[in-house]
């Protein structure tokens, strides 16, 4: 087996969907995998190779829960791969701003990978390589009604991203991107909802989200993406964007080429 960048992974959303997906796999791979997480289990799951699953308590949009968890792993291993998987969406009017659910998204999506890289990636640097992987969506290039920001969380990976692996190329350390498309997690069913019953949109936003949610939950499983994410760490030089699965590299692709009166008129015709 090679392991590029070593076999200790920090992973968040570890407790369920891509994350315990990804979580599963690598440690059947002898990966020793730190799987963050607010609710975590309190056992050490023990994978033949010598792979584990260590649990870790950490809300990513806490700052204090953030660097206790780092401090105390970061004392104890050689964190070559963290792989930010922890994720929130909101159902919402893109006109609207409902304070509080907007601050969790972006802490949780956006804030938290900041925060998180702020400490990790020091020590990648002391250790003298790394490898940092975010978990985005297509929603990042499509934009989706009444995801406007969750897409807005999403697209601002790509920006940071895009100029964090510019910074980081002259100390070996790699930044990548993973983009799902649907995909049946648990994600679905705790998307929230910010949308007043007298909002002249609701009926649009109930009928266009209820058309979402339902090609999540026939969607690729997570196994799809960890599996992804695991043929990433095996490289030692990994492409900044991967796309999962044949159907949205070609959308994507196409996004490329296509008008964008015409990439609008395709998503309205799908959502709404």
């Amino acid at each position: 087996m090679n392991y590029p960048y070593g076999r200790e992974v920090l992973l968040t959303g570890g407790s369920s969907g891509i994350g315990l997906a990804c979580s599963e796999l690598l440690a059947k791979n002898g990966y020793i995998v730190y799987s963050a997480s607010r609710n975590p289990k309190s056992e050490v799951i023990t994978f033949g190779g010598g792979g584990e699953i260590r649990p870790v308590k950490m809300d990513v949009s806490n700052a204090a829960s953030v660097g206790e968890a780092c401090s105390e792993i970061l004392s104890r291993a050689s964190i070559g791969i963290i792989i930010h998987s922890a994720g929130i969406g909101i159902a919402c009017p893109a006109e609207d701003f409902p304070p509080g659910a907007v601050s969790d998204l972006m802490a949780t999506n956006f804030m938290g990978i900041l925060h998180l890289n702020s400490l990790i990636l020091p020590h990648f640097r002391r250790r003298g390589s790394g490898l940092c992987i975010m978990v985005s969506s297509v929603a990042s290039i499509f934009p989706i009604p009444f995801q406007s920001h969750y897409c807005a969380s999403k697209s601002a990976l790509e920006a940071y991203a895009g100029a964090l692996r510019m910074e980081l190329s002259d100390f070996n350390i790699k930044v990548a991107l993973v983009l799902p498309g649907d995909t049946n997690t648990g994600f679905t069913n705790a998307r929230s909802y910010a949308l007043p019953e007298n909002s002249p949109h609701y009926a649009s936003c109930i009928k266009s989200v209820a058309k979402m949610e339902k090609d999540e939950l026939s969607g690729r499983p997570p196994s799809s993406v960890a599996e992804v994410i695991y043929k990433l760490i095996g490289k030692k030089n990994p492409p900044l964007r991967s796309v999962v699965g044949f159907d949205y590299k070609v959308l994507a692709f196409a996004k490329r080429l296509l008008p964008e009166r015409l990439v609008e008129f395709l998503l309205k015709k799908m959502y709404m």
